[in-house]
């Protein structure tokens, strides 16, 4: 695992970033997806879908919610990270 420690003047607390690695085509597929977007990057992008797919899966696991957790399997599928 490769872990990238960050700081910045404005934030001087670290933060810890780590690179995952995922097919190229689904790569190419992402920035292919946030062009005209407010997305800086791939890596933005993927952080944001994965922070909101956790929150959907949080909530659901809390509810008890069989239909929202298979809302968020689907689509994990549909983004490439579940078969």
């Amino acid at each position: 695992m490769l872990v990238h420690v960050m700081t910045s003047a404005k934030n001087p607390e670290k933060r810890k970033y780590t690179s995952i690695t995922i097919p190229t085509r689904l790569y190419e597929n992402l920035e292919e997806r946030i062009r005209d977007t407010g997305f800086s990057s791939v890596s933005d992008y993927v952080t944001y879908i994965l922070r909101d797919t956790l929150a959907d899966m949080s909530a659901a696991r809390q509810k008890g919610n069989k239909e929202v957790s298979s809302k968020v399997v689907e689509k994990l599928k549909a983004l490439g990270y579940m078969e």
